[in-house]
């Protein structure tokens, strides 16, 4: 059995007690026009450590499931308008959260959230990936959501701190990682459809393993039924937003219950392929010019901005092995592709599975068989590869922001 940790608690912690407060090297978030009037700053971070009788047993590698466990620590902010915005940020034990009946994200869905993640590398050090990236995306979800932004770089030297505190949580294994997931609530004790007065931004930690039970080269089945919609043109599609996902519950269930694991998600009268699941979806073919072609749908709106996403485009881009395109795919041009064996894979991509293999699709009552596992060299595969080695240290890169332990 793999542990998840290999050094005494008692050690770290004591190491936590007499440490100082890290600066962490990260590079500066992008700005959001002069909507951020305040912010939290790193240097106002207090922590206040789990005592022993608060601590948390640790799961084998082995034993992980997505979302179960969680570490002993979390980030918490409170802003309140009354008091001037943003107020200091805190490290504390994990602990349930406390919530008035009319509070905003009960009623109102006014909630958005990040998912990121920590990686222990070859090296032993650990890394998160483009959370300026994610920083971003967040603030752009909280101004459509009618929420607080603020500086980026602040929130990152934050659960920095936070993943050094619990930094015996990331697990010492490179089919494992630690998930990261800032959320920020509006709180108002007031019924109303209005902008938050007060809010709350808070970090939690789990460790975890592979997204899809039994992934690892196994390639997944999905539903495509044109019924079902996701986004639409000037919704919320592109935002981050809790909003976005229970109503995928539904179709999902039916997807398992046809003995699919996941949903294509189709939209208008052409079928427009958007999104698989939860991930950003890539076609690999060759097309009418006889030329490999990596393409994926835009962003108009209709998708999430992905950071694998993106890392995909611009590693394709460097390449310059192959055409790549960011347009939109009707069903009508994968099935055709398919039927002239052009199409030789389609693959999902996002921060919980990071490169996932697609095997069927499940349209109009006819089954498609992708034959994504069986190119030689995959490309899906190198994009994957090259992924994780930056991830997990074994190569050098900008992406990776190493945490200071």
């Amino acid at each position: 059995m793999v542990s998840l940790t290999r050094l005494p608690r008692v050690l770290l912690r004591r190491k936590f007690l007499c440490r100082h407060v890290a600066t962490h090297k990260v590079k500066p978030a992008l700005s959001i026009s002069n909507e951020v009037q305040n912010t939290f700053k790193f240097a106002d971070l207090s922590v206040q450590l789990a005592s022993p009788d608060q601590l948390q047993p640790k799961p084998e590698v082995a034993d992980l499931q997505f979302g179960k466990y969680f570490t002993d620590h979390m980030l918490k902010i409170l802003y309140h308008e009354s008091l001037g915005g943003w107020q200091r940020p805190e490290i504390i034990p994990f602990e349930n959260i406390v919530l008035h009946p009319a509070a905003k994200v009960l009623h109102y869905a006014t909630e958005l959230f990040e998912g990121m993640k920590a990686y222990r590398g070859v090296d032993g050090k650990i890394r998160i990936f483009r959370p300026e990236m994610n920083m971003e995306r967040m603030n752009q979800t909280a101004l459509r959501a009618g929420l607080p932004t603020f500086d980026g770089a602040n929130l990152i030297k934050c659960l920095c701190r936070l993943i050094s505190i619990d930094q015996e949580w990331v697990p010492h294994s490179e089919s494992s990682s630690l998930y990261i997931r800032p959320t920020l609530i509006g709180i108002d004790p007031t019924l109303g459809v209005a902008a938050c007065a007060s809010a709350m931004l808070y970090t939690i930690l789990c460790p975890v393993g592979a997204y899809f039970s039994g992934a690892g080269e196994s390639a997944v089945s999905l539903l495509a039924d044109p019924q079902f919609t996701r986004a639409w043109p000037g919704g919320c599609g592109d935002k981050k937003m809790g909003s976005n996902y229970a109503p995928t519950i539904h179709v999902q269930r039916e997807a398992l219950g046809q003995g699919l694991q996941q949903v294509l998600w189709l939209y208008g009268e052409d079928h427009l392929i958007t999104e698989v699941g939860t991930m950003n979806i890539f076609m690999f073919c060759i097309n009418e010019s006889g030329e490999k072609e990596l393409v994926t749908p835009p962003l108009d709106g209709l998708i999430l901005p992905g950071i694998t996403r993106a890392s995909i485009l611009q590693l394709s881009r460097e390449w310059n092995e192959f055409r790549v395109s960011e347009r939109s795919i009707p069903m009508a041009e994968l099935v055709s592709l398919l039927s002239e064996n052009r199409l030789l894979e389609l693959f999902g991509a996002g921060t919980a599975c990071v490169v996932s293999p697609i095997a069927s699709i499940s349209y109009k009552g006819e089954k498609l068989l992708i034959p994504t596992v069986e190119q030689k060299y995959p490309i899906y595969a190198k994009f994957r590869r090259t992924l994780t080695d930056i991830q997990y240290g074994h190569v050098s890169h900008p992406w990776a922001v190493t945490v200071d332990v």
